[in-house]
């Protein structure tokens, strides 16, 4: 399980964006996108490193 944090998602289309650059990396990953905690939470086998590229390519900062 990846823990990354996200600044800047507010809304369920930055959900949706931040599923899409995610699912991209590794299709079958699950994806729980908490907008108060400003967390994305991927249940994958896969490295984070590439999460966190998609994520940033989608237009939104991973802090740390």
């Amino acid at each position: 399980m990846h823990v990354i944090k996200v600044i800047g998602m507010s809304c369920a289309h930055c959900v949706s964006a931040i599923q899409a650059a995610v699912l991209k990396v590794d299709s079958g990953a699950r994806v729980e996108v908490d907008l108060q905690a400003g967390e994305v939470r991927i249940d994958s086998a896969e490295v984070d490193a590439p999460f966190r590229k998609a994520i940033e390519q989608a237009g939104y900062t991973v802090a740390g």
